[in-house]
């Protein structure tokens, strides 16, 4: 394969995906979904390659973006055409959801374990990181890693990563899905070039949306840069202190951002204080939405009741009550729990009493020993194989995950949207109290079943 220096290698990239990189001002404002979102969380992944050759840094003067991401195209939030051609030219295959599913399961009973705090985990941002940092792996390492997602060859992967995103990308005037990849490069070690593979960074631009930038990583300056990246991607919701390591050549970062509006949004005058109880007998004062539907589904299952509410642009929050004397980590204890306990259940149909704590808080998770017991060896060797990056000897030394997520009452009730009741719903065949009082798991999840968020509500009022 012809190796280029990055300066070359992006000049081949197709014109429509990408656009000369400018400097942007951003003008300081209230975070929108302060004002009027419904539901709000982001997610963001700082995945460092370490390089095993000790060096200080470079004066490389083209530091700064080098590659800058068109993202797809808005629509209007009622413009149902477009929604429904961008699904059909854009096919995403079954076994492909299956896997990310599967793949959430697996590293969401791992990751939320019991530690008495509120956690809040995004399975897809650290699928696409992961992702991304696979498709330059070769060997073992991309055979482990490939398993590790669940899915069978490097051209599903980037193909199917790529219609995924374009069919998940939200940007209306009700809400929004934005998903961000990110490549940080160090162009220069000791005086040396660091070459990037070309393919690399192509398919990272058409496939992964990712933005690349030529970087010092023995600057605190960089540091500073990726978590304005990080601020600017994610509405200001996340603004994290980064650290960067002199002895690493390249990041990747993902975000995900997401808010939406319920479909029936909740009665400010219904909401009232009331007392939650914490898992250690301890208890806590919260403001309560309260709403009830009359015939809505919800499933029973060995341990707990959920039920959803659905959001605006099809996606839905789906809440997990733990039965009495169960804990949400006992419904959390393998992936197959796990699984259960978001698609399993008898299915019935009845009133549902809805009494749900507004909360906001954010978490952060360092991934590496967790993802190592869940059998990733090889990417985090010093023999690991990313020679489809740089020929460079480079492995995984950093997995990080931070997100933050808020749910209240208020929404918009925006004109362009109608909602149609139809009759031949089922016959009442039971009642679920949601009554979340006490701790539980919540997901939040796409229109095509992706988890795009997980938790445990452990104290609605810690932030």
């Amino acid at each position: 394969m012809k190796e280029k220096k990055i300066f070359d290698a992006v000049t081949d990239v197709r014109d429509e995906l990408i656009e000369e990189a400018k400097i942007t001002m951003y003008k300081k404002k209230k975070p929108m979904w302060v004002i009027w979102v419904a539901i709000a969380a982001c997610a963001a992944i700082v995945m460092g390659i370490g390089l095993l050759i000790p060096g200080t840094g470079n004066n490389n003067p083209n530091s700064g973006m080098l590659l800058e991401v068109m993202y797809p195209k808005a629509y209007a939030f009622e413009d149902s055409d477009t929604k429904r051609a961008i699904r059909e030219q854009n096919p995403v295959d079954e076994n492909f959801i299956n896997s990310i599913k599967e793949f959430s399961y697996k590293t969401g009973s791992a990751i939320l374990s019991d530690n008495g705090k509120n956690k809040n985990y995004s399975p897809l941002s650290l699928f696409y990181a992961l992702g991304l940092a696979t498709s330059g792996a070769k060997g073992d390492t991309q055979a482990e890693l490939l398993d590790f997602l669940g899915v069978p060859d490097i051209e599903t992967l980037t193909l199917q990563s790529r219609n995924l995103y374009r069919t998940l990308y939200r940007d209306n005037e009700i809400g929004k899905l934005k998903i961000a990849n990110s490549i940080w490069m160090e162009n220069e070690l000791n005086g040396k070039p660091i070459v990037f593979k070309e393919d690399f960074v192509k398919q990272a631009v058409e496939n992964f949306y990712a933005s690349s930038h030529s970087v010092d990583f023995a600057k605190e300056e960089t540091g500073k840069a990726m978590a304005k990246w990080i601020q600017n991607q994610t509405n200001g919701t996340l603004s994290p202190t980064i650290e960067v390591d002199p002895e690493q050549i390249l990041t990747i970062i993902n975000t995900v951002y997401f808010y939406d509006q319920w479909v029936d949004r909740f009665d400010k005058q219904k909401t009232a204080q009331s007392i939650f109880y914490l898992a250690n007998g301890d208890k806590e004062k919260a403001d309560f939405m309260n709403q009830t539907f009359s015939s809505a589904g919800f499933s029973r299952g060995e341990g707990f009741t959920r039920a959803g509410l659905q959001l605006k642009n099809a996606s839905q929050m789906i809440f997990i009550l733990p039965d009495a004397g169960v804990s949400p980590y006992d419904l959390l204890s393998s992936s197959e729990q796990m699984k259960e306990i978001f698609e399993g259940g008898e299915r019935l149909n009845g009133e549902v009493v809805w009494k749900i704590p507004k909360f906001n808080f954010g978490s952060e998770f360092s991934l590496k020993d967790t993802l190592g017991s869940l059998g990733i060896v090889s990417a985090f060797r010093p023999d690991a194989d990313f020679t489809g990056i740089t020929d460079h000897t480079a492995f995984i030394s950093n997995v990080r995950q931070e997100t933050h997520i808020a749910i209240d009452e208020i929404g918009v009730e925006a004109s362009a949207f109608t909602r149609i009741e139809y009759a031949g719903a089922a016959l009442p065949n039971g009642r679920a109290d949601m009554i979340l009082n006490s701790p539980f798991i919540y997901g939040i999840t796409a229109q095509n079943g992706t988890l795009l968020f997980v938790g445990v509500c452990e104290n609605p009022a810690e932030n």
